[in-house]
């Protein structure tokens, strides 16, 4: 039975864009290798994050992990011992309000050296950092307060302070980055984890992404952390050979979050030519979509959100969410 190949187009979902005359930027974007390779058309329901989407595509249930443990997990970080994961994002902080800063590639080398400068205030805490793309990073402590409600990526909010030693590191990169720090959300520890469905226990996921890595960790899989997007499609038709692959495209949601829809755009079509390059000969492959992103505002939509296949797998347009992946799997024998 030929191995399959899932591919996730994160965020690819949008909102109608005045600046594209009405349309959503997947409609613009010249995307053939994928509209005929996958002629096949359905729709699922979208959850509002990736680990919320991923965890019930691959076992038919929500995560019960929290964000900042699954990241923590897929970047191969302690979690033992009752030990807290924060998700940290870069934001603009004034002691009022939390402004999520995206695109800010440009200090984002800056903003890493501050942090790791000023983590000495964390050391009683037994911490451990690591950073990833965009300047966003995932610490793991021992952190024996309660965790406050704060605002939650990507959507802004007034400004909460963490106690302890945290809220003295983010108020102490502010000050001296004039606002620009780093902000928890997703925070949590580790909690149930459900196996993968039984069809696609054999898979490797490769992303730049600790979010899809780590429920894919979690759930058994194996995972490749690529950081390079046109690295991940080579990588991805080796381990074609071994087994299923889940091949995942962050820079769509990235680019909608900044609000880009010509990057939206161009990276759509250098997905769709790479795909062609590296897997026109490849029998079954999925495409598909885990939510909206907004370039219009920024922020996550939730809706029903497309999917493509390379064969006919369903009778129906629309199918639930849960029952996706055992559907796919039996009709590709």
């Amino acid at each position: 039975m030929p191995n399959t190949l899932f591919v996730l187009l994160d965020g690819m979902e949008d909102d109608p864009n005045p600046e594209l005359g009405g349309k959503k930027p997947y409609e613009v974007a010249k995307m053939p290798f994928i509209r005929s390779k996958a002629p096949y058309l359905y729709h699922t329901t979208g959850r509002g994050y990736t680990q919320l989407f991923l965890n019930e595509f691959w076992t038919g249930h929500p995560p019960d992990v929290a964000r900042a443990a699954i990241e923590a997990y897929g970047l191969s970080m302690d979690m033992t011992h009752g030990r807290t994961a924060f998700r940290m994002s870069p934001a603009f902080v004034n002691g009022r309000t939390v402004k999520w800063a995206y695109g800010i590639d440009d200090r984002a080398e800056e903003l890493e050296e501050c942090v790791r400068e000023n983590m000495y205030l964390l050391q009683d805490r037994n911490p451990q950092i690591k950073f990833f793309v965009h300047g966003r990073s995932v610490i793991t402590m021992e952190y024996p307060f309660e965790i406050p409600e704060a605002p939650q990526a990507p959507v802004d909010g007034p400004y909460v302070r963490f106690p302890g030693e945290l809220g003295e590191l983010i108020e102490q990169v502010a000050g001296e980055l004039d606002g620009l720090t780093i902000y928890p959300w997703g925070v949590g520890k580790v909690g149930t984890s459900y196996p993968s469905f039984d069809c696609v226990k054999n898979l490797t996921a490769i992303s730049n992404s600790p979010t899809a890595l780590g429920i894919a960790a979690i759930i058994g899989h194996k995972i490749q952390f690529i950081d390079r997007l046109d690295d991940r499609l080579p990588a991805a038709r080796e381990a074609l050979k071994r087994g299923n692959v889940f091949l995942h495209f962050d820079e769509v949601d990235e680019y909608s979050h900044q609000k880009d829809a010509r990057k939206k755009i161009a990276v759509l079509e250098h997905i769709d030519e790479l795909m062609s390059e590296y897997f026109s000969d490849v029998e079954n492959i999925v495409f598909f979509v885990d939510h909206g992103t907004s370039c219009v505002t920024g922020t996550h939509i939730l809706m029903d959100v497309p999917f493509r296949t390379s064969f006919k797998a369903f009778d129906e347009e629309r199918v639930e969410l849960s029952t996706l992946v055992p559907t796919l799997m039996e009709r590709t024998k």
